[in-house]
């Protein structure tokens, strides 16, 4: 949701522009046979309440050139199966919509290999700092053993990047915030997915039709770390708007996951704490969106690190 967003300035805001414009040139750039990538859109928002629809009236309104279009609930489609009915119309982002996550991770892994980025597997346990007459300024120690001296380090590693950095004096905590994925196996509709945007969200809940008979059901909404079975039936039951064919669905798969959110701080943590030490981290429900912004703020603060260290 890069375009359906409330604010219209401030740093969350120009993160999010820059991102959408820099995300068809990267795909572009990444998309592969192996790992093919594209930006599938529309996303449609389903209005909760009346209240909800004159925010979304009054923002597509402010925004006649981005993309943005309210719909009454007389003019929504008749889509196959039917979609949730709040009763509140909806608005209608055609730019906005979804890319493949794994598709994505296998184009970025091919992406770092054909520019000889060597990858390991291994988590650093420790970050420590070097003393002024050292040539390099960081020295990284990770599970295997292995002791490895670095000019600029990016710590971008969510939760872990809290206790990286305590033993350096920098304190940014961050809470967990649980994600959770049901992929559903439908009784097969009459005219699978007709009229269905690439993203349909209901009260913060994201539904994703993919196959002919299947559809992926998610949300981020749980603090801590441990999943809810209650919130997780009430998520497939959409807060008690679920249709009957929804409610009838079989669940195939499930997934879970933590997102970092930072504490009394905004998302994302974009930082450069000392010379030579980046933090790229935080991003909570926004990283997959927030990718082209995050690393171009990251190849800039390098370079410069660059600059400086010659």
């Amino acid at each position: 949701m890069g375009h359906a967003f409330r604010r219209s300035s401030g740093r969350a805001w120009r993160l999010r522009q820059r991102s959408m414009t820099l995300w068809p040139s990267w795909v572009e750039q990444l998309n592969h046979p192996e790992s093919p990538l594209q930006l599938e859109t529309p996303l449609i928002q389903l209005a909760g309440s009346a209240d909800e629809a004159l925010r979304m009236q009054q923002l597509a309104d402010a925004r006649p050139d981005s993309g943005l279009q309210f719909i009454t609930n007389e003019r929504l489609e008749q889509a196959d199966p039917p979609w949730p009915q709040a009763g509140h119309g909806a608005m209608l982002s055609k730019r906005d919509g979804r890319i493949d996550p794994l598709q994505l991770l296998r184009a970025l892994r091919r992406s770092l290999v054909e520019h000889n980025i060597e990858l390991r597997g291994t988590e650093v346990v420790e970050l420590l700092r070097q003393s002024s007459s050292d040539q390099s300024k960081w020295r990284l120690l990770t599970a295997d053993g292995g002791i490895d001296d670095f000019d600029v380090v990016v710590i971008c590693s969510a939760l872990g990047s809290t206790k990286l950095l305590q033993s350096l004096g920098h304190q940014r905590p961050m809470d967990a915030v649980l994600g959770q994925v049901l992929e559903l196996q439908l009784n097969k509709p009459a005219r699978p997915w007709s009229g269905w945007p690439a993203v349909l969200t209901c009260g913060g809940i994201n539904l994703i039709p993919h196959g002919q008979d299947r559809l992926w059901i998610g949300a981020t909404l749980e603090p801590g770390v441990n999943a809810d079975p209650a919130a997780t039936e009430t998520m497939k039951r959409l807060n008690e708007l679920a249709p009957a064919w929804l409610n009838d669905a079989r669940v195939i798969g499930q997934w879970r996951g933590l997102r970092a959110r930072p504490r009394e701080r905004p998302a994302p943590l974009l930082e450069e704490l000392e010379p030579g030490l980046l933090l790229a981290s935080g991003h909570y429900r926004n990283g997959v969106l927030l990718t082209p912004a995050t690393a171009e703020w990251v190849g800039q603060h390098v370079d410069q690190q660059s600059i400086t260290n010659r």
